[in-house]
């Protein structure tokens, strides 16, 4: 075994490798016979332990997975915050993506230098509290802080050992539905859970039955909140349907669209609901294990989760027998490690599972074969926690809010020039003018609005009276996306802004096919090129957007170009004031 280790070993034989069996028990409670679901997790003990996964733990790490140490490196060299190499101790990630880089973040790496210890990140999920910095820390909890200046980030990296503020969640402010909790109760407590109604509604599904679960979710109407709208009764059913003795429900917690935070501050603040949504969910198609799958950059919401499920699980609403039943589920929390393209369903069951987050041809549909190639229900966070009013209260009553096609309320983020960042939950028929005016209004004179975030697309002065329903958008030639609301008033530097998108999509590209992998990179050049008082490139841009929607595999590709193509139509392109 030691001749295996390779180097360096002098850190990984001074106790971390008992601390990797300790925490990692090769083999988990997964039916499945390889063990190789456990790369990620393992993984990220040696990063949390050590400050980067070296030769010889990645060669242990291997032998004790039956993975090829050149697979296992291939897995580990795919995520942003797994390092394969040494590096400092502690590494102030600064975030200069659309928010943030709008908010002082670019000056603040300009201040900073070429220092080895900071580095430049895409959206950390924190544009309510932009500029926004994750240090990541070696042998201690990761943290999210929002500094106001160099000096800020400087102090962090030179703190020893104390806790590190996390920005505290707003309190609920007229919300309609499922952020009515939000900054009211303790989220640490299922016993203020409960005194707020918690758990009513799984009662009611068990009483009622899972076809009658899954008729109430049909009868609401409701459409996925993470970008995509497809019906979720539609998709409950289809799982529910499979003959299969095994299968199970995913929440996607891994919301990487710049400029999206509404998970975060659900999970944060009210972590019960998602917990008993998913317990409903695996009742309503028969699982009866779940996954939870957070992003890396979310430590707090992770914590919270985790201390939820636990709680849930020692009071019987969670694990065997679930309320006195017959009926069992369990959930297992996987941390993803920087990667946007996981946050689409299939590269997210890859991650699970062990391999390269990269996303699978469909068909078939994770419905039919999904994580572990067996039917799988996959919704978001914000999805999962308007289960709980469906059912409490019957998907008719749910359906007759907001619009016909838009049912319920919807969570927007708003962020960047408004007075109030902050995630903000109306009914759907909200126009963009009113839900910027709730926010406090545009610092400044407005000129647009990303709608959709980074893959989303711009309304300007013009549209401001839309409705901000599906159907709406859609007519409109725009999409809600994950709820994204970005607000950028006329100092703003569009070009510069269109570049740095255009360096999210060729980054963030899992690099798999071809018309995504250079379709990016070329369409990054050509915003360079522009940037520079280049001419001629909007025919390029056009071309690649073309080749990119046609031919890409999934929708990283096909939506890489929106943002560009609509700042184009919008006369942003070459706007400096």
């Amino acid at each position: 075994m030691d001749a295996l280790l390779g180097e360096p070993v002098s850190a990984w034989e001074g106790g971390e490798r008992s601390e990797l069996d300790g925490r990692v028990a090769f083999g988990g409670f997964h039916a499945a016979a390889e063990k190789r679901h456990l790369l990620l997790p393992a993984l990220w003990v040696l990063q949390d332990e050590i400050g980067f996964v070296s030769h010889g733990a990645l060669n242990y790490v291997s032998e004790r997975l039956s993975v090829p140490p050149a697979d296992a490196h291939g897995v580990a060299s795919f995520y942003s915050l797994i390092a394969t190499e040494e590096q400092p101790g502690r590494i102030a990630h600064v975030c200069d993506d659309i928010a943030c880089r709008n908010l002082g973040a670019k000056e603040i790496l300009d201040e900073l230098g070429s220092r080895e210890d900071v580095r430049p990140s895409p959206c950390l999920g924190q544009c309510d509290n932009a500029p926004a910095v994750f240090l990541q820390l070696a042998g201690q909890t990761d943290l999210v802080t929002a500094p106001a200046n160099a000096d800020a980030v400087l102090d962090l990296l030179s703190a020893d050992g104390d806790p590190l503020p996390i920005p505290s969640q707003p309190a609920a402010d007229g919300q309609t539905q499922i952020m009515q909790r939000v900054g009211i109760i303790d989220p640490t407590s299922i016993d203020a859970y409960l005194d707020a109604g918690g758990y009513l509604a799984l009662e009611r599904a068990i009483r009622i039955g899972a076809p009658a679960v899954i008729e109430e979710v049909t009868k609401s109407n409701i459409r996925g909140r993470g970008g995509a709208a497809f019906p979720a009764g539609i998709k409950w059913a289809a799982v529910a349907n499979e003959a299969a003795d095994t299968k199970y429900v995913v929440c996607n917690a891994d919301e990487s669209e710049p400029g999206t935070f509404k998970d975060r501050i659900l999970i944060e603040s009210d972590p019960f609901p998602i917990v008993e949504a998913m317990t409903i969910a695996g009742l309503a198609v028969g699982a009866e294990q779940g996954w939870f799958y957070v992003r890396g950059e979310y430590p707090l919401a992770q914590a919270r989760f985790e201390a939820a499920a636990a709680q849930a699980r020692s009071r019987g609403y969670l694990g065997s027998n679930v309320i006195g039943t017959e009926f069992n589920f369990d959930i297992e929390v996987r941390r993803g490690a920087g990667a946007y393209i996981c946050g689409e369903e299939t590269a997210l069951f890859n991650s699970i599972e062990g391999y390269r987050g990269e996303p699978r041809q469909k068909p078939p549909f994770p419905t039919q074969a999904g994580l572990f190639g067996k039917p799988t229900l996959i919704n978001n966070v914000e999805t999962l926690a308007n289960i709980l009013p469906i059912i409490r209260e019957g998907g008719a009553a749910f359906a007759d809010t907001g619009t016909p096609e838009s049912t319920g309320t919807k969570i927007f983020c708003l962020s960047g020039h408004v007075a109030k960042p902050g995630a903000y939950e109306v009914e759907f028929g909200a126009t963009l003018r009113e839900l910027i005016e709730s926010a406090g209004g545009t610092t400044g004179k407005f000129r647009a609005a990303l709608v959709g975030g980074a893959a989303g697309t711009f309304l300007t002065q013009d549209q401001l009276d839309l409705s901000l329903t599906f159907e709406a958008t859609a007519a409109a030639g725009a999409s809600l996306g994950s709820g994204v609301v970005m607000v950028f008033n006329s100092d703003t530097d569009f070009t510069d802004l269109l570049v740095r998108i255009g360096a999210f999509f060729r980054d963030e590209s899992c690099g798999q096919c071809v018309p995504c992998r250079v379709g990016t990179m070329r369409q990054e050049e050509s915003l360079i090129r522009l940037a520079a008082g280049g001419t001629d490139e909007t025919r390029i841009l056009e071309d690649l957007a073309l080749v990119m929607s046609d031919s890409s595999i999934c929708g990283f590709g096909h939506a890489a170009s929106w943002a560009v193509q609509s700042a184009i139509r919008q006369g942003l392109i070459g706007e400096t004031t």
